[in-house]
């Protein structure tokens, strides 16, 4: 098993977890992403994942429920088929071109592009159903390390709001918060 699949497969049991976790009520609480309730996160991942890999020449991934009907089958179903992709040898080291972002194999651009939103979207889901929050402190170190020298850039995009200043001492998870734009 190769280190992408393992650390997707990390991240994605705590996005997992979370999700199934999620009392049906909460399903429409607002989430930290403007304009976003719970359910639209999962929605979120749910269909910039398979529109990223389609526009790339990618693999399809199954198709499963609505996110407005099932959210916990809907991530379920994606989940499963990403895995299945990096877990096969074969698959994972084919290579997509992206209009964008460019050629990569696929292992790296689930590594580059799904793994930080699945755990940031990780403490969307917690935050806005009042679940534990915490996040795999791994994963948030090298998203920290690897996102703080791009600030300017990742501003640009359009892709974060603007830094949430906090306390100098405060912890990674914190930091990796607020860095994207949301108050932890």
């Amino acid at each position: 098993m190769s280190e992408i699949a393992e650390r997707y497969r990390r991240a994605a049991s705590r996005f997992t977890e979370r999700v199934g976790e999620v009392p049906d009520a909460a399903w429409e609480n607002p989430a930290p992403c403007e304009g976003w309730v719970a359910r639209d996160v999962v929605r979120h991942l749910v269909e910039w994942i398979p529109a990223f890999l389609s526009s790339a020449g990618g693999p399809l991934l199954p198709e499963g429920p609505s996110v407005d009907d099932d959210p916990v089958g809907a991530w379920a179903t994606l989940n499963g088929g990403i895995q299945a992709l990096i877990d096969d040898p074969v698959a994972s080291a084919s290579e997509i071109s992206h209009p964008v972002a460019g050629t990569h194999r696929l292992d790296d651009a689930i590594g580059t592009f799904f793994l930080g939103d699945v755990v940031v979207h990780t403490w969307d889901i917690a935050r806005a159903a009042g679940l534990d929050e915490t996040l795999d402190p791994d994963e948030v170190h090298n998203m920290l390390v690897a996102m703080e020298p791009l600030d300017d850039m990742l501003r640009a995009s359009g892709q974060y709001g603007p830094r949430v200043v906090v306390a100098a001492d405060a912890d990674e998870q914190t930091r990796l918060i607020a860095f994207t734009g949301r108050t932890p």
